[in-house]
This record gives C-alpha cells, structure tokens and sequence, in this order.
C-alpha cells in the first residue's frame, strides 16, 4: 500500500479551478515527480498535503487514513519560499524550528548538527541566517526539514538556487532518506533531477493530472522525461 494517497483533490480560487480531480500515490523508499508548467496548480497540491490548505472535495489518506492534525510530525514540507529569520543564527534557529516539531533541545541540537556536518555547512552554525546565499539558506531549510525524520517529506522546487555542488549534495541527502525508507513527494522544474531521482511521476496541466506512471516505463521507449513533459503539457 502506498504511504500517500492523493484521490480525486479539487480547489477553486474566484472561480477558477486550481486542481481538478488530481490523483496519485507516493511509496515508502521512493521519490515521486509532481512536474508541471508554471500555474499548473503543483504548489497548490502539496498545500494540501500539508493542511495548510483545505480541498474542495477529494481526500488525503496518510498511511491508509485520512490525514489529519495527528500526522502533521510524520511530514517533512521545505517550501519554495524562504521561511528563515534573516537576523537569527543559523544554528539557534535550526534548534528552534527542530524543537517545534516535537524534539526537546539536546535531540534538536544533536540532530542539527549531525545534518550539518554531513551537509558540509557546520562553519554556518554562528552565521546569521541573512548573510546567507539563496542556496545556503535552501540547505538550512532543508536540514530544519528533515530533522525530525518523517515518514513522507514534500520538496517544492528543492534545487531552486543552487550551483551544481550544492545540488549534488542535496541529491545524495534526498537518496540516503528514500533508502531509509522514507517517502518522497518532488515538485521541480528540474526535469534531469528528476528524471535522475524519481520512479515514478505525475504531470499536471491546468490543474489536471494529465500523465501519471512508473518513470522507467514513460521513457522506455527512448523518449527523455524533458521530451514527454513538453509534449504532454503543449496545449
């Protein structure tokens, strides 16, 4: 069974259909792709995943049930948007947003800086977070969300601002979490990661999901997941 299940979501803004019955399912030690074109409604999606957004119709099952407030400690969310303090420490804040999902401060401390080392960004610690680079903060950000170790982690646009050294480091982490078991929700206009990453994928258009399967399987017939995105999201 599948750790996530996404059935039938619906959102309208104004009118305006945001998604339209958009379905798809996401494993435990796999990494799924949420490709879409700008609009495509990928954000809107993953805000409903993560409760900070109600649907209009459909449902959200976490393991078998309906998601719920309970479950908000077995996600994982980085945002595209930048959430950090710019005038806090790195390593203060770090503790501080661990601690907000359950772990006390030793656990909080340890964690961090257990992530850090292996990120590379241990000299960050005492930095103050709006001296950073756009990437350096993603890789914060991205520490902050998986201190906790969820079960399912939800990435919107994770390479966003990185150079090709930053996303090499992100990559590894995102394989060392799918090995451990953990699930894996990708939104990225990055299709190479993606295609690199994911086993399988769910392109949206217009708020529909217009091609859903297993990644190996869609570029079988020698077609790139960049060549099978451009034609299906053409019109």
């Amino acid at each position: 069974m599948s750790l996530l299940e996404i059935d039938n979501i619906t959102k309208s803004y104004a009118g305006h259909n945001v998604l339209d019955g958009v379905s798809l399912r996401a494993e435990s030690g796999r990494v799924h792709g949420l490709i879409g074109p700008n609009g495509a409604g990928k954000t809107t999606l993953l805000r409903v995943v993560n409760r900070i957004v109600e649907p209009d119709g459909g449902e959200v099952r976490l393991d078998g049930h309906s998601i719920g407030p309970e479950d908000v400690n077995a996600i994982g969310y980085l945002p595209e948007e930048r959430g950090l303090y710019p005038r806090m420490k790195v390593g203060e804040q770090a503790v501080y947003f661990a601690r907000l999902r359950g772990l006390s401060r030793s656990d909080a401390e340890s964690a961090m800086r257990t992530l850090f080392d292996r990120l590379g960004i241990t000299n960050w610690w005492d930095r103050r977070t709006g001296d950073l680079s756009k990437g350096m903060q993603q890789l914060v950000q991205f520490a902050v969300a998986v201190a906790h170790k969820p079960r399912l982690l939800i990435l919107d646009e994770p390479f966003s601002g990185f150079d090709a050294a930053g996303a090499e480091k992100l990559t590894g982490e995102i394989r060392r979490l799918v090995g451990e078991g953990t699930a894996v929700l990708l939104s990225t206009h990055n299709l190479y990661s993606a295609e690199e990453l994911c086993s399988s994928v769910t392109i949206i258009n217009h708020g529909k999901a217009v091609l859903d399967g297993n990644a190996a399987e869609l570029c079988s017939g020698g077609k790139t997941l960049k060549q099978i995105f451009l034609e299906t999201t053409a019109q």
